[in-house]
């Protein structure tokens, strides 16, 4: 058992869509009493951080609705059912960028929203990118423009908040580290 853990005593299905399920949990808590979590369901997702020949990084720009302004991301994509993280990082930068790989290395996962969301981000980088012979179809609902730019370009970018997600200030802080690292 694990400690001040919530035994969920009934749920209650608020919102079933395309991506998310919402819940309701009715909860029993370590001290005996009662109380509600409202919780998010998510398939998981991948977010990949592709490097140029010239060490220029490939990131995504992209409006974000609940936030009602566009952001510069690293590209990432949710996981379709059964399918493999490093398939879906492959599919996703190709549909995104324009690029593929064939080599992938594997940097870490982390829960985006612990505190009521269960989504699983998965996150790979690749130094070895190409350019596609044909453009793959994406999402109809996706509109993306790629901006490439150097790791010291990405910071600035951070400063001005066009970069402001936490995968991508992730990504940003690893390969700083991995720099400071290989300088040593």
């Amino acid at each position: 058992m694990q400690k001040f853990m919530e035994k969920t005593i009934e749920r209650q299905l608020i919102y079933d869509g395309k991506i998310i399920q919402v819940h309701v949990d009715k909860v029993m808590l370590p001290n005996g009493k009662t109380s509600y979590r409202e919780l998010v369901n998510h398939p998981g997702a991948v977010a990949i951080i592709p490097i140029t020949s010239d060490q220029n990084i490939v990131f995504v720009e992209q409006y974000r609705k609940p936030l009602e302004r566009s952001l510069l991301e690293i590209p990432a994509g949710k996981l379709e059912q059964g399918e493999e993280p490093e398939i879906t990082a492959v599919r996703e930068l190709e549909e995104e960028t324009g690029y593929t790989t064939d080599h992938l290395q594997y940097v870490t996962s982390f829960y985006t929203s612990p505190g009521f969301a269960n989504e699983l981000i998965h996150i790979y980088m690749t130094n070895n990118i190409h350019p596609l012979k044909e453009s793959v179809q994406g999402d109809d609902d996706e509109f993306v423009e790629i901006v490439e730019m150097s790791l010291e370009e990405a910071k600035k970018a951070t400063s001005d908040k066009r970069i402001y997600d936490a995968k991508t200030i992730y990504a940003l802080t690893y390969l700083e580290i991995a720099r400071m690292n290989q300088s040593c």
